[in-house]
């Protein structure tokens, strides 16, 4: 790498696993069960945040009323449709990078806004396995894009923000990152360049990132 860093610190969904798509469609049709229509930007661009966060900002984007009452139903509706529609799928270049950066001595840490059980579930226990910390959205009190995620996989990994790079793919996560003094590559899995302005560097896919962190 062109610094002396230490760790490479992922995102999950749409940096490592392609479950985007599929978390889409999942909230696509409970929103529309309460008469709220969301589009692909809507979701996408909330990617990494917790999901009662996204209840919330998207009933009163759309001026719907949204009983708090609701939260947990519909939080639960979500993640069972999503595990009912889900198909295991990966981006492609994320699994060899993990496990190149792990053989050559980096600390790996995986960032997701995803609850604990469910990325165990979503991601096979070999990979699980390869991530020397894993913060995850029920580990913090305040999800992306507040930097707490990030800050508290510092403090566990042991090192300093100039010693480590994240690799993210959507506005929240890219702010939380940079937000807690991190460098940060990104890449337009899921929303075109323009979205990812804030982040230090945005790639097509992981074949360009590669070079980047092997320089």
């Amino acid at each position: 790498m062109n610094k002396p860093y230490k760790a490479v610190i992922f995102d999950m969904d749409g940096v490592i696993t392609d479950t985007m798509p599929y978390h889409f469609r999942a909230w696509k049709t409970i929103f529309a069960a309460y008469g709220v229509h969301v589009t692909h930007e809507d979701i996408y661009k909330r990617e990494g945040q917790k999901g009662i966060e996204s209840l919330r900002e998207l009933f009163k984007e759309k001026n719907v009323p949204f009983k708090e009452e609701l939260t947990q139903r519909l939080l639960k509706e979500k993640e069972d449709l999503f595990k009912k529609i889900f198909k295991r799928r990966f981006i492609v270049g994320s699994r060899s990078l993990i496990k190149s950066l792990k053989r050559r001595g980096y600390q790996v840490a995986l960032v997701t806004g995803t609850s604990r059980h469910e990325a165990k579930h979503l991601l096979p226990k070999a990979l699980w396995d390869c991530f020397a910390v894993r913060v995850c959205g029920s580990d913090v009190q305040n999800g992306k894009p507040h930097p707490e995620p990030y800050l508290r996989a510092l403090s566990q990994l042991g090192i300093k923000a100039s010693e480590a790079v994240v690799i993210e793919n959507a506005p929240f996560g890219i702010a939380s990152a940079k937000a807690a003094g991190l460098r940060c590559l990104a890449l337009e899995t899921s929303l075109p360049k323009r979205y990812l302005k804030q982040a230090d560097k945005v790639f097509s896919s992981y074949q360009g990132l590669n070079n980047e962190i092997k320089a």
